[in-house]
């Protein structure tokens, strides 16, 4: 490597973002230099670190650069590497987990609950920046007829939308119900239909949300709830319900909705983070049969599946895309994210 600094953008807090010099990390036993090709912004930066630092535990932001959803190209290899060569095209899974736990074990590393547990853009450097040292067993191949904009998308909002789904067991006797158009829920619709759902509605509270999904032609029906939106959605998906609803807006008066509007003997799953919820046990669950799931991002290997799955169905995540800007303009790119007016927001670098 002949560069020897970098540009890293990192997150001081109050809705601010800095762009800083940094040396260019040499990889170490079992890491790999990636440069990066894009790396996208997730509701989470907005919600934990862009506006103030609040997290602790998995949230807790060190002041590290930003971005936990890259894509790159290898353009090093450390001492130790066996998989993945300079040249190779890969998405980053964005935990570092120990490797020895059970949940690690299964390849689900965001349930890590060790102390080495790091993830990018969080507890250690992120995708945010012209390279990005990372460790080889995070490493996902991205297939060639994927972009590295779909990479992105892949590493968090795209793999948490198909985690759900699987989850819930998606299929084509399956109407899908999704809550919260934002852009795990674009993934989720767009996913959903991949995995064979012959019928899909979403919800929104937004008018500009309803109007994305509707201008990308995922979902057979919207409702824009509020006042009488329970009562349109209710006529919508008639007595009968969806046999599986998925929720992404993280509130309580979304997650109460998408419980209520699964029919009986339906799966639910709670994917949006933060709030709380209240519910009556017996009338909006037990005496339903309902399951109810609760899914935190996906593992490496179903991760490996999706990427895989995409490039067969030839489905681009990238389509939910709606703005781009280069490392320089990453404050505007956080500017736009958290208006919540927008589909996905991504980095990109030129090749």
């Amino acid at each position: 490597m002949s560069v020897e600094q970098m540009t890293g953008a990192v997150l001081p807090g109050n809705s601010t973002v800095e762009l800083r010099r940094f040396p260019v990390p040499t990889p170490g036993h079992g890491q790999v230099l990636l440069a990066m090709k894009a790396s996208s912004l997730c509701g989470s930066d907005i919600r934990a670190i862009y506006r103030e630092h609040l997290g602790v535990g998995a949230e807790k932001y060190q002041g590290v650069i930003a971005g936990h959803e890259p894509s790159g190209q290898v353009v090093d290899t450390g001492p130790g590497c066996r998989r993945f060569k300079p040249g190779d095209r890969v998405i980053v899974y964005h935990i570092s987990g120990c490797g020895f736990c059970s949940d690690c074990r299964k390849g689900y590393r965001i349930s890590c609950t060790s102390a080495e547990r790091a993830a990018y853009g969080w507890q250690r450097d992120g995708g945010h920046a012209d390279f990005l040292l990372a460790d080889e067993a995070d490493l996902v191949a991205l297939p060639d007829s994927l972009s590295y904009v779909d990479g992105a998308l892949i590493a968090c909002g795209f793999g948490t939308a198909y985690e759900a789904l699987r989850r819930a067991d998606v299929s084509g006797a399956d109407t899908v119900l999704v809550g919260g158009l934002g852009p795990v829920g674009l993934a989720t619709l767009m996913l959903a239909r991949s995995l064979g759902s012959p019928r899909l509605v979403g919800f929104d509270i937004s008018a500009q949300r309803i109007e994305l999904a509707r201008s990308l032609g995922l979902a057979h029906d919207l409702v824009q709830v509020g006042q009488g939106g329970a009562e349109a959605l209710a006529e919508v998906l008639g007595p009968e319900g969806a046999e599986v609803t998925i929720d992404t807006t993280g509130s309580g008066a979304g997650r109460l909705l998408a419980l209520r509007s699964t029919g009986h003997w339906g799966r639910s799953v709670f994917v949006g983070e933060g709030n709380s919820v209240e519910f009556q046990p017996s009338p909006d669950l037990i005496h339903k049969q309902l399951t109810l799931h609760g899914s935190w991002v996906t593992s490496v290997p179903r991760m490996e599946e999706l990427a895989l799955n995409l490039a067969r169905w030839d489905v681009h995540p990238e389509k939910i895309v709606t703005h781009r800007f280069g490392l320089a303009a990453t404050s505007e790119a956080y500017r736009v994210m958290d208006g919540g007016q927008c589909g996905k927001v991504v980095v990109t670098w030129d090749d």
